[in-house]
């Protein structure tokens, strides 16, 4: 009695589901992670440059010639730059050619204007030379630590700047923004996040339906019920081709348990046969010692009588016994029972036609050869082929009206061996079960003849050995065929005729 296999359920965080989800939610949280990196550092620079080129444009406001007077020392044209330029919280400096800031100028608000080193300044002079006058940047922070934006732009021609203007002002605004900004996305990521998360997991549990009724149909299948198969149009493509694997795995247990089943039953029959089959001429020898026991050894007649009938049963016994251990030797190690080698088989079809001629007695014997080819064949073995057929068309043949037809043809990747004859016939159910071992049609006719029903048995496999196949044909009262293929040696094979 088979039990159903019992599936524990899978820890949650083991779940197919549950590891979807949440790689799912970790892939959409880093995105979100470097989307909010990438606007924020791009904002952050644009934000910058604007804040730049706007103050470049109010310095630029300013009259050359008043940011010149500062450079001459000029004390009579001087005046504060901060009340032209109007920037609330900012400095100015003015830096000569030599990167010394000769005058500056602050509000209350902001500080003394920030000091670069001279090297800086020179720096900035010389990257002014090669952008042509555009104003550059850079992030500063004054005596408390708020960061401040420092803009310097050239005074005099852009190719031969005389001086530089450094205009410093507080980006706590810009900051402000960008906070915001960050906030505003920090809050609409975790808004996503959560509703996929609200969102994701109905629409995951029914994208995997399929696979949830897959492991259901899976859990209900055990050795009895093997015949179950999963649905195989599910709607995706890798539930299908998991499906279809299964069943074809399935398909591939059930066969095996189906001849499973049968190989039991086969050794079954096969084990009670044999046992019958060995039982008999041991219980005959058994019973002749039991009358020579009881005094027939003292006379001549019985005991010859008895000593004939003993040598007849136990001549019977043993051709059964070697009959079994050819079977055995075939079935496990058939390249060690059967010797190949290249030979033609139409000469032993000849040398055996003499021998053919005394066994059929008064039957007709007819021998047709039309195919002188080599095989790879052993010939011993061939010979008992050839004599296992011929000896069965024998037992089933009038004695006097029958006619035995040995031929030997040409076919389709090999050659065709056939032993026809125009006995009483075989009946159709039998046709199946001919090459089953100890199989017998009349089980009385038999064995009074000395069969054991293991000859069309041990044809198969010597066939079969070679590489071939046989076949029997046959209507009632008008004989019986058996057709042996065997193909071409190895560079010439092709696929057996169905």
């Amino acid at each position: 009695m088979s039990s159903k296999p019992i599936i524990s359920s899978p820890m949650p965080s083991r779940s197919i589901r549950f590891q979807i989800m949440v790689r799912s939610l970790f892939i959409m949280s880093g995105l979100l992670l470097v989307i909010g990196i990438l606007q924020y550092v791009y904002m952050k620079e644009f934000m910058y440059s604007n804040k730049a080129i706007s103050l470049q444009s109010q310095i630029r406001s300013v009259p050359l010639e008043e940011w010149l007077s500062f450079l001459e020392d000029n004390p009579a044209t001087e005046q504060n730059p901060l009340e032209t330029l109007r920037i609330p919280d900012s400095s100015v400096a003015i830096v000569d050619q030599a990167g010394t800031i000769r005058k500056e100028w602050a509000d209350l608000h902001h500080g003394p204007a920030p000091h670069l080193a001279p090297q800086a300044y020179l720096e900035a002079l010389q990257l002014q030379r090669q952008q042509h006058g555009e104003a550059s940047y850079r992030i500063t922070e004054d005596s408390q630590g708020f960061p401040r934006l420092l803009v310097l732009q050239p005074i005099g021609f852009p190719e031969k700047p005389v001086g530089l203007v450094q205009v410093t002002t507080s980006i706590r605004a810009v900051y402000e923004v960008l906070e915001r900004q960050l906030t505003t996305f920090v809050a609409l990521s975790v808004l996503a996040l959560a509703g996929g998360l609200l969102t994701f997991l109905p629409v995951l549990r029914k994208t995997l339906i399929p696979l949830s009724e897959m492991v259901q149909t899976v859990e209900s299948i055990n050795a009895g019920n093997l015949h179950l198969r999963l649905p195989s149009q599910n709607g995706q493509s890798e539930t299908d081709r998991l499906a279809a694997a299964f069943n074809s795995m399935l398909q591939r247990l059930e066969n095996a348990f189906a001849a499973e089943q049968e190989a039991k039953e086969q050794m079954r029959r096969f084990v009670a046969d044999a046992s019958h089959e060995l039982r008999t001429p041991l219980t005959s020898i058994h019973g002749f010692l039991e009358v020579l026991l009881r005094g027939a050894a003292h006379h001549p007649e019985q005991l010859h009588e008895a000593l004939q009938s003993m040598h007849g049963e136990s001549t019977r016994l043993t051709k059964l016994v070697q009959d079994l251990l050819l079977l055995a030797k075939i079935d496990k190690a058939p390249t060690l029972a059967i010797q190949l080698k290249k030979t033609e088989l139409h000469p032993l079809l000849i040398e055996l036609e003499p021998h053919l001629q005394m066994l059929a007695g008064s039957r007709t014997v007819q021998v047709e050869i039309s195919f002188y080819s080599r095989l790879q064949i052993d010939p011993d073995r061939m010979k008992q082929v050839i004599l296992n057929l011929f000896q069965n068309a024998v037992q089933h043949t009038d004695p006097k009206q029958g006619i035995i037809k040995v031929s030997l043809k040409d076919a389709v990747g090999g050659a065709l061996l056939t032993v026809k004859d125009n006995g009483s016939g075989i009946l159709l159910e039998h046709l199946p079960h001919l090459f089953e071992r100890f199989y017998r049609i009349d089980t009385a006719r038999t064995r009074a003849l000395g069969g054991s029903g293991l000859g069309l048995a041990i044809t198969q496999s010597i066939v079969e050995a070679h590489g071939g196949r046989i076949s029997a044909t046959s209507e009632p009262g008008k004989g019986s065929s058996f057709t042996v293929w065997l193909p071409f040696p190895s560079d010439k094979t092709e696929k057996a005729p169905s």
